[in-house]
């Protein structure tokens, strides 16, 4: 902490140096709007009047220095366009960026003499309008609009795109799988390397540029998505000295100021995230345990071991906070410069539900006249999380006038602390029988890092500056440790005795889990520009290859104990004077059976190779076209157990494919302001190493029980796109789009028959999803000058999907079908959402510094398990998100303000429900997340 305390006081001793400036600074960027408004290099800028000026890099990117004052700008390109921007303000000690587009010489010059500052919402959408892809971008102004502190708040304001669970974004209702997010343009794993996206919630806004959303694929996009590409756009370094520091805290009374909290206890550096060696494994896993009659000494011994709190304590839960600071300057160095760019973010949240609740129901097996639903476990107790979630991203930046060298470190370091309380009911053998009374308590943690390196190099060169080299390499190293998991189910007698009875409720469990996972990303493109039939035209090639590897071990041991436990207080069960010993033979003692699973465990490897070529070309004035090709090559092997046959496996090849994924993208400009577009284009979607195993994932609360699948298969869809859009002035437009996906061996989630507590992933069958987009964004000038600032805005999505059903599980559905009940062989696909609904009033006023809005979410009823056999399908219930942000900014210049947020006003609930024919939709899993306040405070040097 002391360390941070200097570091921010030489920024607060660095920010002096500006205090004084009697100049200003014109920056921005010089854009070619002849080439789908990408930069365009060495233009000319000119103080009308006077010999001062400067040319853009090659980046496009300018800066001039200028005396404070009001200037008129002449901005030019041969065979372009002259433009003259009058009305220029420069303030002392302050930047005013200003955009320039340039087009092809259509007039000798365009006088604008309006005073002209930069919008980059505008920006944003030119960047949409111009895009050989369907894309939507959001800048970072609308970012800063929308109130939102973190990127996973941010970005669900786009069309048709949902946040799952506050981190995880979803395209198109189609779940992460299909969804993939890459950070400037490459692929980052996240905290779950399970999913596709990385937790979005962890990057701060002030350090974005542009979010942009990818739904139609070019052949440079990876193959593996469906719904969408999110490319997550950082600065590359400011035009002056920036730095910011930052404190906040939310306070949420469903959650918050509670003194039944539950909590384990931990270690001294748990406040930052890790562990510090307190929770290691008391014993290797190849100790062999004695059995109580063969060396009762090293029993008692290796028992003794464990760490005896097995009951999480209560305390009063503490509210939300964070804090962090941002740094930023560039330098000249020569005719070249020198950026740089670092952030530290540190959270610290408190989650507590009251009332969690989880379920596992069947059919009525014996009876297919009843339709009610007949329980097998529930569940129902309080759980206490503590989220700590730091990270830190360094970056510098190197540029000359013909290439740009970029160096990026990010690191993440998350710690989750967990402690519960559970009562559950256990029924019988047969489901719907008696049941039989259970107390769980659960003290859990988990450790997770991610830390990616990213070193990039960008060139230009050839004669006429035509060709560009982009060249990228990026290791990222990650991290999934659980930490003692402690679980102690205790049955529950009538006379008023707890005891270990594990044919309801299992033994006693303590689980250590280690995932390391490294990946090791390489990309590179060239690009060429060229004329074709006498207009503009790009070529566009190149490559890459992806290495994976992940290693993945349980070790876990269990306890017996044949006595009564005192008061069922589990902290008693490994009292010294309760352990076995030969005067106390029904004491607690390791079960010797338990050892390494080497079933459990694995290793696994992929490769992905890539090729790709596409052209970029106008058939008319009008009509533009871009076709392309991407090859890739994908290999995964696998190393582990099949516990069933006891088969090893050592670097088998369990998936070899080949593919060819084709793209074609048209646009015709009807109009200025007006585009329609059409594109087709294959993608895929790949199990992860988790899903294409035989490993065997025990969640300790929910007694569910994951099992891989190691013959699921890659998923491979045809992709077709209708796109109308009409762009307006002050960022406004309208676009609707229809789309179609035809999915060929979905991978989706399922119970297995008649298990409703065991999950698998499997192909199961075709599908088909079509559905369609609009979004509307329009300031409410029109009504009076008044409103000009207040801007409303809607977008919406409804989706219709359909599988048809594998012959298994159309046999399995009819084989539990109840009386009077038809089956089809198509249903809902699992988890495509029915519709989606974005929409948001928002006031913006830059004199006073001024943003609120309101924004409103919902996300229509998911297919999120499919059910087999026995077990029906379970359904997330629509979570009605609605907040309210507000954000004044305070002083002359601005450099102090306050954020104000009230998240889920309307207390929704999340909610996933069984669901079966004309029975009662009965609670697979409920949390009641509450209405969070939060107030933020921000101050720039």
């Amino acid at each position: 902490m002391k360390k941070i305390l200097i570091v921010l006081t030489l920024f607060v001793i660095g920010s002096f140096n500006i205090a004084n400036a009697q100049s200003g600074i014109l920056a921005g960027n010089v854009i070619d709007g002849d080439y789908n408004n990408e930069p365009l290099a060495f233009a000319n800028i000119l103080v009308k009047g006077t010999t001062t000026g400067t040319t853009s890099d090659f980046d496009g990117k300018y800066q001039l220095d200028l005396e404070a004052g009001t200037y008129t700008i002449l901005f030019s390109f041969v065979g372009y366009e002259t433009k003259e921007i009058s009305g220029v303000v420069i303030n002392a000690g302050q930047v005013t960026n200003l955009d320039i587009t340039l087009a092809s010489n259509a007039l000798d010059e365009i006088v604008i003499t309006t005073s002209v500052k930069r919008n980059t919402e505008s920006a944003a959408l030119a960047l949409q309008k111009k895009s050989a892809t369907l894309l939507d971008a959001m800048s970072a102004q609308t970012i800063k609009a929308s109130g939102a502190g973190n990127l996973a708040s941010a970005v669900k304001t786009v069309p048709g795109v949902s946040v799952e669970g506050g981190k995880y974004v979803y395209v198109r209702g189609l779940g992460d799988r299909y969804t993939k997010s890459t950070l400037n343009g490459v692929d980052i794993p996240g905290l779950d390397p399970d999913r596709n996206t990385i937790q979005m919630d962890i990057f701060p806004t002030n350090i974005l540029d542009n979010i942009v959303v990818v739904k139609s694929a070019a052949a440079e996009y990876p193959a593996d998505f469906t719904g969408g590409v999110v490319d997550i756009i950082t600065k590359d370094f400011p035009t002056k000295f920036e730095a910011s520091v930052s404190l906040g805290g939310g306070f949420n009374p469903s959650m918050h100021g509670k003194s039944n909290y539950l909590i384990g206890s931990g270690s001294e550096t748990d406040f930052w995230g890790y562990d510090n060696g307190t929770r290691s494994r008391p014993i290797h896993r190849y100790q062999e345990i004695p059995g109580t009659f063969d060396n009762r000494l090293l029993l008692n011994t290796l028992t003794s071991r464990f760490d005896s709190e097995l009951r999480a304590q209560e305390e009063t839960s503490k509210p939300n906070f964070d804090f962090g600071f941002t740094l930023g300057d560039q330098f000249a160095i020569g005719d070249n410069k020198l950026g740089y760019m670092a952030l530290f973010s540190y959270k610290n949240s408190t989650t507590f539900y009251e009332n969690r609740v989880d379920g596992a129901y069947a059919f009525d097996f014996l009876d297919k006249s009843n339709n009610e639903l007949q329980a097998s476990r529930l569940s129902n107790g309080r759980e206490g999380i503590n989220n700590i979630l730091l990270n830190g991203l360094i970056g510098l930046t190197f540029k000359t006038q013909l290439s740009k060298y970029k160096v990026n470190l990010l690191h993440i370091q998350n710690g989750e602390s967990t402690g519960g309380f559970f009562n559950q009911s256990v029924a019988g053998a047969v489901a719907g029988s008696g049941f039989e009374p259970i107390t769980k308590d659960a003290i859990t943690y988990t450790e997770r890092s991610v830390t990616n390196l990213l070193i990039n190099g960008d060139h230009t060169f050839g004669a006429k500056n035509d060709w560009n080299f982009e060249w990228k390499l990026s290791p990222t190293f990650s991290k999934v440790h659980d930490k003692d998991h402690k679980i102690t189910p205790l049955q529950r007698f009538d006379d008023g005795r707890y005891q270990i009875t594990p044919s309801f409720a299992t033994f006693p469990i303590r689980i250590w889990r280690f995932l390391q996972e490294e990946n090791w990303a390489t990309k590179f493109d060239f690009n060429k520009k060229y004329e074709l039939g006498g207009r503009p035209a790009k070529l566009k090639f190149g490559g890459g290859y992806t290495y994976k590897f992940r290693d993945f071990s349980i070790d876990d041991w269990t306890f017996q104990n044949n006595e009564p436990i005192e008061n069922g207080d589990p902290n008693n069960f490994l009292a010294s004077d309760n352990l076995w010993n030969r005067d106390n033979e029904n004491g607690t003692a390791l079960i010797s059976t338990d050892i390494f699973n080497a079933g459990d465990a694995y290793e696994g490897e992929q490769n992905i190779s890539s090729t790709y070529i596409s052209n970029e070309f106008n058939i008319s004035e009008k009509l533009k076209t871009i076709v392309g090709l991407r090859a890739e090559i994908f290999t995964s092997y696998y190393t582990g157990r099949n516990n069933s046959s006891n088969e090893d496996f050592l670097r088998a090849k369990i998936i070899d494919k080949h593919d060819l994924f084709p793209s074609a993208n048209l646009i015709f400009a009807a109009t200025d302001a007006v585009n329609i577009r059409g594109s087709y284009y294959r993608t895929t979607a790949r199990p992860s190493f988790k899903e294409s195993s035989y490993s065997q994932i025990y969640d300790p609360i929910t007694d569910r029980l994951f099992i891989g699948n190691i013959d699921v298969v890659p998923t491979y869809v045809n992709n077709f796109d209708l796109r109308y859009e009409r762009f307006g002035e002050a960022g406004q437009m309208f676009a609707v789009s229809g789309f179609y996906k035809k999915f060929k061996d979905p991978i989706e989630k399922s119970f297995f028959a008649s298990a409703p507590t065991q999950l698998t992933v499997a192909n199961l069958g075709d599908a088909n999803v079509y559905g369609a987009e609009v979004e509307f964004r329009q300031n409410l000038g029109f009504i009076t000058e008044d409103l000009t600032n207040l801007k409303f805005s809607i977008n919406a999505s409804y989706t219709q999907s359909e599988l048809t059903m594998s012959e298994g599980e159309y046999t399995s559905r009819v084989a539990n079908a109840r009386t009077g009940q038809n089956i089809y062989r198509e249903r809902d696909m699992q988890g495509q959402a029915p519709y989606l609904i974005n929409t948001s009033l928002n006031y913006t006023n830059d004199e006073l510094g001024l943003q609120t809005g309101l924004f409103f979410n919902v996300q229509g009823r998911t297919l999120e398990v499919v059910g087999l056999g026995g077990v029906p399908d379970v359904y997330t219930n629509p979570f009605e998100s609605l907040n309210f942000t507000l954000n004044k900014a305070f002083g002359e210049k601005k450099r102090s303000s306050i954020d104000f947020k009230v998240s889920n006003i309307l207390g929704a609930e999340k909610e996933s429900v069984f669901e079966a024919y004309n029975a009662e939709d009965k609670i697979f899993s409920l949390r009641q997340p509450g209405t969070e306040f939060s107030l933020g405070y921000t101050f720039k040097f």
